[in-house]
């Protein structure tokens, strides 16, 4: 068991007792099998005609269905190797969406409780599939201070904070492993165009695009990463040199008001802002062009690349772009993909309609 300190500062963690080493193995044992039955995510081709190849990693294959399993499986192996998680410890996250239920399937793979903490404004919805997952939901008042309480919540219950928003980037073993980064670039092999020109991720952690980042100058390839950030999100313009006083993302899953500490700029090629309106108007134009029921974070990854494809064959380059699927649609049926839930947000999407017909149709971009 530990006890986790404040946050975004060191964590001192202190077992009150040791932990059974044999009950560790057999909880490592657990998530291994997991992700040997779950095997590979399917990189998926689009039918996207010239002489740039996209491509989309459907990451809500995963047994949670988004991308949010890959980093749920690598914290908690990070937490168990280093002694932090015993067979009666509380395990506890400041989350409301994808992480959350993933981190809730772990836990419950290997018999420990979970508890997320997150905003009393949270949908039922939301709390539902936590809860389908064996976890418990702790709601408060505040959403600006779910860190902080899930960090006191933790040293009362001798528990353990998994702190995702600080860990990401260095539980992932982005050395290989089968990391996303691994996976993706040895799905690529027998392509046209096997070392991709781009790879385009959002940041919600910034865990992912550490990843990618890392193995990509690891692999000594001549790939550029870019990264897309919604309205309001500190990353951006923390990368540009401006002071990140962010606000909180309309763009489930992606952009943070503040640049957390996952976060590492410096092995991002590029930063492209996307408006919310436009990532929406994305996740719908999969659907209704392709049959592709994607949500909204994938909207934003698909209409950076699309953008960068136009780039490319403005400038008359071959390649290939590859760029996440992060979750299904099907988890939006109440929110981003109800036109009468868009206008209560202030939403938007029909500018960027034609802007992503012409992209997908002619090659050319529309906007600056």
């Amino acid at each position: 068991m530990s006890r986790s300190g404040g946050v975004g500062h060191l964590i001192d963690h202190h077992p009150a007792t040791a932990i059974d080493r044999n009950w560790t193995a057999l909880a490592v044992h657990r998530l291994e099998a997991d992700a040997r039955r779950s095997a590979d995510t399917h990189l998926v081709k689009l039918p996207l005609a010239g002489p740039v190849d996209l491509y989309l990693k459907d990451e809500s294959t995963h047994p949670t269905g988004s991308l949010k399993h890959r980093l749920a499986r690598s914290l908690f192996l990070y937490a168990l190797c280093n002694g932090w998680i015993g067979p009666t410890t509380t395990v506890v996250e400041a989350s409301s969406g994808s992480t959350a239920v993933s981190e809730a399937y772990f836990a419950q793979l290997i018999g420990v409780p979970f508890l997320a903490v997150m905003a009393r404004s949270t949908s039922p919805a939301k709390i539902a599939l936590i809860e389908r997952e064996g976890g418990t939901c702790h709601l408060i008042d505040d959403p600006a201070a779910v860190s902080e309480v899930a960090a006191q919540l933790a040293r009362e219950l001798d528990g353990h904070f998994l702190d995702q928003f600080t860990f990401a980037e260095r539980a992932t073993d982005w050395r290989g492993n089968n990391n996303i980064a691994e996976s993706t670039l040895a799905q690529m092999a027998l392509e046209p165009h096997p070392i991709p020109a781009w790879i385009v991720v959002g940041a919600g952690t910034g865990g992912t695009a550490a990843t990618f980042g890392r193995y990509l100058r690891l692999r000594g390839t001549s790939t550029r990463l870019c990264v897309v950030d919604p309205d309001g999100s500190a990353f951006l313009p923390s990368y540009q040199g401006q002071v990140a006083d962010g606000s909180p993302s309309r763009i489930e899953g992606i952009g943070r008001p503040r640049v957390e500490p996952s976060f590492v700029p410096t092995v991002i090629d590029r930063m492209l802002g996307v408006p919310d309106g436009a990532s929406v108007a994305t996740m719908r134009f999969l659907g209704r062009r392709l049959g592709i029921a994607a949500g909204p974070s994938t909207g934003t990854n698909v209409f950076g690349a699309l953008r960068i494809a136009c780039e490319m064959c403005a400038d008359q380059a071959a390649g290939s772009i590859v760029t996440l699927m992060c979750d299904s649609g099907a988890r939006y049926t109440t929110s981003y993909h109800d036109d009468g839930w868009l206008v209560e947000q202030g939403i938007d999407i029909g500018p960027y309609l034609p802007v992503l017909e012409r992209a997908w149709d002619d090659k050319i971009w529309d906007l600056p």
